[in-house]
C-alpha cells in the first residue's frame, strides 16, 4: 500500500522525483495499462483513482495511480473522506497512489490526517532567495548527487546563478560535468564564472547592491538583467516590491515594534523567520531612506511606460537610488 503526497511549487524537483517513482516501480512493456493520471480536483475522478488503485496491475511492475493537482487535503466532503477510509488501507502492496498539489496540505481537516498516516509526505517548496546559507545547500547535495565535485567558493558562485530555480541547476550542473569529465580535482570558482552564466543575477540581488550603495556592481547587474532580456518593468517591480518590504520593516523597528508577527503581517511576509534576516539586511539604513527610495521607483516605473530607453533610464534611477 505505497502512498505519496508531494507538495509545493518547485515542478521540476517533483517532476524529476515522479519520473523516479515510475522508473522504478513500471515496466515500460506495461506502462498504458498500469499508469493512469487523473484529475485531483474532481469528487468523481478520486473516487475512480480509489477504485483504480484496487486493481491488480496487468502483467510484470506494479501500478501508479497518480491524482495531481488534488484538493483532498484542503477540501474533502464527508462521503468522500468515508470511501478514503475505507479504501485507503486495503489498496495493495502492488498499487503506488500518488498524490500532488502545490498547495501545501491543511494538517486541521481529517483527510489530511489520515493521509499522513499512511502516505510519505515530502515537500517540494522552493527555497526563499533571500535563505542563502539553504540555498548553497541545496547546490551542494545536488552536485554530490550527480558526483561533481566543487570547491566551496564555486558552489557559492553557483548557488547566486541560479537561485531557487532547481531546473537552471540541474541545466547548470549537467554543463560542469561535462567539462569535468574524468578530472578529479574538485572546478574552481573561475570555471564556474566561464561555464555558467552569472549574469543570471536576478532583480532581488539588484536590491541588495543598491542597498549596499555598490554603484559599479548595481550598473553591472543591470546591463546583466536587460542582456539577458529581463523585462525592464519586472525589474523595477521586484525592486519597488523589495524596498517598500524593507522599509516597512525598518518603520516598525523604530517606532519600537519587537513582535516579529506583527511586522511580518504589516509587511505582507508569511513567514515571520524572515524579519530576522530583513534586520540584518536593513540595519545600517534608516526607514526615512528607505522610504525616500520609493518615489525614485516609482519615476522609473513612469518613464518606462512612457517610451524611456529602459538601459539608460535604469542606469540613470539606480545611481540616483544608490545616493540617497
Amino acid at each position: 500500500m505505497p502512498i505519496y503526497l508531494y507538495w509545493g511549487e518547485d515542478d521540476f524537483a517533483m517532476n524529476q522525483a515522479i519520473s523516479l517513482l515510475k522508473q522504478d516501480n513500471l515496466d515500460s512493456n506495461w506502462i498504458s495499462f498500469n499508469f493512469d493520471k487523473l484529475a485531483g480536483d474532481k469528487e468523481d475522478s478520486i473516487v475512480s483513482a480509489l477504485m483504480q488503485g484496487m486493481t491488480p496491475p496487468f502483467g510484470s511492475g506494479d501500478r501508479i495511480v497518480w491524482l495531481f493537482e488534488t484538493n483532498i487535503c484542503q477540501n474533502c466532503s464527508e462521503e468522500l473522506l468515508t470511501q478514503l477510509q475505507r479504501t485507503i488501507p486495503q489498496i495493495p502492496e502492488t498499487t503506488h497512489l500518488l498524490l500532488t498539489s502545490t498547495k501545501k496540505p491543511d494538517g486541521r481537516i481529517k483527510s489530511t490526517k489520515l493521509i499522513n498516516k499512511y502516505a510519505k509526505v515530502i515537500e517540494f517548496s522552493l527555497i526563499s532567495p533571500w535563505q542563502t546559507e539553504i540555498l548553497i545547500k541545496k547546490v551542494e547535495e545536488t552536485a554530490a548527487q550527480k558526483q561533481i565535485k566543487l570547491t566551496q567558493n564555486a558552489i557559492k558562485i553557483l548557488a547566486n546563478c541560479v537561485g531557487n530555480d532547481s531546473r537552471l541547476l540541474s541545466q547548470e550542473l549537467e554543463k560542469l560535468s561535462i567539462y569535468q569529465g574524468e578530472n578529479k580535482l574538485p572546478i574552481e570558482e573561475e570555471t564556474v564564472k566561464k561555464l555558467v552564466n552569472v549574469s543570471t543575477q536576478n532583480s532581488l540581488q539588484l536590491a541588495q547592491v543598491i542597498l549596499n550603495k555598490n554603484i559599479p556592481y548595481a550598473l553591472e547587474l543591470v546591463n546583466d538583467l536587460i542582456t539577458l532580456n529581463e523585462a525592464p518593468l519586472r525589474i523595477v517591480a521586484t525592486l519597488v516590491g523589495q524596498f517598500r518590504t524593507w522599509a516597512i520593516v525598518k518603520s516598525m523597528i523604530e517606532s519600537g515594534e519587537k513582535d516579529e508577527k506583527k511586522i511580518a503581517e504589516s509587511a505582507d511576509i508569511s513567514n515571520p523567520k524572515r524579519i530576522y534576516f530583513l534586520r540584518q539586511e536593513i540595519k545600517n539604513i534608516s526607514g526615512k531612506q528607505l522610504l525616500s527610495s520609493l518615489p525614485i521607483l516609482l519615476e522609473l516605473e513612469a518613464s518606462l511606460k512612457l517610451g524611456a530607453e529602459p538601459l539608460n533610464a535604469l542606469e540613470t534611477k539606480v545611481i540616483e537610488l544608490c545616493n540617497v
